[in-house]
């Protein structure tokens, strides 16, 4: 195919894929499929030339495709996460069980014990055993010891019928969370379908573009950041941001810039690549603050804070569906794992779309 013709295959093939990109923001559930009718691309049209608007549109389709793809991505890390820790809960209730049939056998072996003790007192019921005796301080102490023998059977009685409830319980709480292990397990595989589908679409894009206009694109691409960053700078945003980095901080950002140049990985947590999560995280690790895997969580879960008042070790979240995250590391910039074919490296700040910033060591 010529140059001509790879151009037009790839912008009709944005067209086709606009199926995968209609379901606004990404969750666990899959991405339908495009009908066979929308994936044939139609006639290449040899008299139309590859412009500049013609990159631009195909960049947005890819950057829009990736995204949809990291939010994906944390729905699926997201999922796994919480599966590992139902997994850890049924063991803590399996365990809880087992604890509960042992206690059961124990109060069974106490009450055999009385049994017994009483078969070789005659037989007799502690009240005839008490009317017998001639010595009035044996008396008195039978009634005590009559009492406190009532007493601890009827105890005995009660803790073993609750023991008995409370492994009812366990059992149904138990069966209750494998029925959300496997919720979990079969939204983890539908988050993956889509997760693949999403990636195959964007890099069937690239695919169909010469190197030339790869290369053309990745200059797009530096264009759009670059245009971004300076508004954003010009908006006045950092003006005032002059925080300091903590020590839990600055340990994360060594971190995070020690990894500059790793290629992006879905789902990689180091140590030869990341994605964007994967690396935030494992900096706060290293800086022994561990912190949520996804940008989602880190959201949602760690303190929120001004732009003003940023400080290097930061983490800034960008686009509506919190979908990407960068560490920022000073002077308006970030250290972040951008996307697929692309390697851990610093970029500003305001290239992309903030919606936020949380700080780990609040």
């Amino acid at each position: 195919m010529n140059r001509r013709h790879c151009a037009t295959a790839a912008i009709t093939l944005v067209c086709a894929l606009a199926l995968l990109t209609s379901t606004g923001q990404a969750s666990a559930a899959p991405v339908p499929e495009p009908s066979p009718s929308s994936s044939s691309a139609a006639p290449a049209d040899p008299s139309r030339r590859y412009s500049n608007a013609d990159l631009e549109k195909v960049r947005e389709q890819i950057e829009t495709l990736y995204r949809k793809a990291g939010a994906a991505t944390d729905a699926y890390n997201l999922a796994e996460e919480q599966t590992k820790k139902q997994s850890g809960e049924i063991v803590k209730l399996a365990k809880a069980i087992v604890d509960g049939q042992a206690r059961i056998a124990a109060l069974k072996d106490r009450a055999g014990a009385q049994a017994r003790e009483q078969y070789r007192n005659g037989g007799l019921p502690p009240g005839a055993q008490l009317a017998l005796s001639n010595d009035p301080k044996l008396f008195l102490d039978g009634i005590n010891k009559v009492r406190q023998s009532q007493q601890a059977s009827k105890s005995l009685l009660t803790e073993l019928n609750q023991t008995q409830q409370d492994l009812e319980t366990y059992t149904q709480d138990a069966s209750a969370n494998w029925e959300k292990l496997e919720a979990n397990r079969v939204k983890q595989a539908k988050a993956k379908k889509k997760i693949n589908a999403q990636i195959k679409a964007a890099e069937k894009l690239e695919s169909r573009l010469e190197k030339k206009e790869r290369d053309r694109l990745r200059q797009l691409e530096q264009d759009a950041a670059n245009r971004a960053q300076t508004a954003w700078l010009s908006s006045g945003a950092v003006k005032d941001v002059s925080g300091e980095a903590s020590e839990a901080g600055a340990a994360a950002v060594a971190f995070a810039t020690a990894q500059i140049g790793k290629p992006y990985v879905w789902g990689a947590e180091g140590p030869g690549s990341y994605d964007c999560s994967g690396l935030t995280s494992q900096a706060w690790l290293a800086a022994k603050r561990p912190i949520p895997r996804t940008s989602q969580e880190q959201w949602r879960l760690l303190p929120r804070i001004d732009i003003q008042d940023m400080r290097p070790g930061d983490l800034i979240i960008y686009h509506a569906d919190a979908s990407h995250v960068g560490m920022y590391v000073g002077d308006g910039a970030i250290v972040h794992s951008p996307r697929p074919g692309r390697n851990v490296t610093l970029a500003g700040a305001g290239s992309m779309k903030i919606l936020g910033v949380v700080r780990p060591d609040k």
